[in-house]
């Protein structure tokens, strides 16, 4: 599958001009970035889509330390590339999708959003979390809140509240990318104030992640 230039979200670090068309993301298209894009465009450690599929198919790359088989996976924001002994997180710079290389033990975890929970059988409780996975867990933990998810175990490791004091990450919205304290918190609005690096802001709580 693929998309026009003039398609690609604008979290793409990708020239609009140039051949006219990218390879789709196999899932949350507007949330992520193919692989191939990540490999040619980001690192540059190959210059065509048929050298990208060689090392897939040699299972070379990584993505949250599990093999992939496309180049047009899909990674979403925080996930880890690893090859050749490398780690690279996926972040936000300047409202782009940016690569910043991680230590290996790094990249054994994430942070990862509660979206949503649901009452299981026998009281427990599935935590569903923003990039897709779930969990089961014995406790009901806050929507909003974050996760420190390991990604060898396959479990969450501690909670992250979103609350007076935190430190977030705007993962959507004006202040896309940006990093800040949390000030203070409206319950009635769902409104934060965040003190930014040069300034305060009213942002949506749905728009921050609690990065500790």
């Amino acid at each position: 599958m693929h998309i026009t230039r003039s398609e690609i979200p604008k979290t793409w670090p990708v020239p609009r001009k140039g051949t006219k068309y990218l390879i789709a993301p196999s899932h949350g298209f507007s949330k992520g970035i193919p692989v191939l894009l990540a490999l040619r465009d980001m690192l540059k450690v190959v210059q065509k889509r048929k050298e990208a599929k060689l090392i897939i198919n040699q299972g070379k790359v990584l993505v949250n330390g599990n093999k992939i088989r496309d180049e047009n996976y899909s990674m979403v924001l925080f996930d880890t590339l690893t090859l050749e002994g490398k780690s690279y997180r996926l972040t936000l710079d300047n409202k782009k999708f940016s690569l910043d290389e991680i230590s290996g033990k790094e990249a054994e975890e994430k942070i990862v959003k509660i979206i949503s929970q649901k009452l299981m059988n026998k009281g427990k409780i599935q935590i569903n979390l923003s990039d897709g996975r779930n969990f089961i867990s014995s406790e009901k933990l806050k929507v909003g809140d974050s996760v420190v998810y390991d990604l060898k175990q396959k479990k969450s490791k501690k909670t992250i509240a979103l609350k007076t004091g935190s430190k977030v990450f705007s993962i959507k919205g004006k202040h896309l990318g940006n990093e800040g304290t949390v000030e203070s918190i409206d319950d009635e609005s769902k409104i934060a104030v965040v003190k930014f690096d040069k300034e305060k802001a009213n942002v949506e709580l749905n728009n921050l992640m609690a990065l500790n």
